[in-house]
């Protein structure tokens, strides 16, 4: 019978996710919910960890790796940061220990870039990193990881030399509920998707970024003069955000540079989309099974006798 060697978290700020790791590195249960950071910093990080332990019987002296917002300031127990330029294994030996638990709990770093004209940080998606790019690397791979907050990285020879951040979802939240163009995307979710909307916007913007903020009106005013669709203007803000992205992210890399998209579910086909669209050559790996990989490469640091290789 296979048994279990050790919990894998993924802890961010409105989610949790846990995984219950086989010595083989199969996953024999999983745990998802809502209670991420902002929930547990009330309810208490032990107290969620334990529900959740509990619903899935693991066994009181198999350990826990942990990464995400549980290791931030404001979190369970300050993981701090690894400074770029940074090897990917200095993630793995940076994990913090939870004091006062019965069981092995470590909390795996953030990456920080000091830089004073370019500060930059991340907290969850380092886990994501190690879980996409091998340690052992060659060459330039550049990294993106979209979400509310996309994180863009650069690595050479297994070394993270730099990254980016930019806030393409959040941006697009705060716009199309809270700003002028609320009214232009109103009903949006009634229509089919436009996707000539979507292909003229990443074109445009990846040409143009400095124009940016002028293409985005081009949604309500296109509304007014043409006739665009509401489903048009969701996908032309979309697109033009994305479009923007991309430009600001690869104004900086290498002739030839590999991408590796790690996404899954809307912002996968989104960002798919938006490289073909462009005609950038990338891969894609799923987002869960690169921070499954992350954090079970971290548990065979730490805990090198607690799961065997399959």
């Amino acid at each position: 019978m296979t048994r279990p060697a050790y919990v894998a978290v993924d802890w961010g700020t409105s989610s949790f996710r846990l995984w219950l790791i086989a010595e083989d590195g199969s996953i024999l249960g999983e745990r998802r919910s809502g209670e991420g950071m902002t929930t547990a910093a009330q309810t208490g990080f032990a107290q969620v960890l334990q529900s959740h332990l509990a619903a899935l019987a693991a066994p009181d002296d198999i350990p826990v790796i942990v990464c995400g917002m549980a290791g931030a300031r404001q979190g369970w127990v300050e993981a701090g940061y690894i400074d770029t330029p940074a090897s990917l294994s200095a993630i793995l030996t940076g994990a913090v220990s939870v004091p006062g638990q019965a069981r092995d709990v470590r909390i795996l770093p953030g990456l920080a870039q000091r830089d004073r004209h370019a500060p930059d940080v991340m907290r969850g998606e380092e886990t994501q990193l190690l879980g996409a790019i091998a340690a052992e690397s060659k060459g330039e791979q550049i990294v993106c990881m979209p979400g509310t907050h996309s994180k863009w990285v650069r690595v050479v020879d297994g070394q993270v030399t730099g990254f980016s951040t930019f806030m393409t979802g959040e941006l697009f939240d705060v716009i199309t509920k809270h700003s002028i163009l609320s009214h232009a995307v109103a009903g949006a979710a009634d229509q089919p998707a436009d996707s000539a909307s979507f292909e003229a916007a990443i074109k445009a913007a990846f040409a143009r970024p400095a124009l940016a903020t002028n293409l985005l009106f081009t949604a309500r005013a296109g509304q007014l003069l043409h006739g665009l669709t509401a489903a048009g203007a969701q996908a032309l803000i979309s697109g033009t955000l994305i479009g923007a992205e991309i430009a600001g992210a690869l104004s900086s890399a290498g002739q030839g540079a590999a991408i590796t998209l790690v996404a899954s579910g809307r912002l996968q086909a989104l960002y798919e989309d938006a490289f073909r669209i462009l005609s950038l050559p990338f891969a894609t790996v799923d987002a869960d099974a690169a921070v499954r990989r992350g954090l079970s490469a971290a548990a065979r640091a730490i805990w090198p006798n607690n799961e065997r290789k399959s």
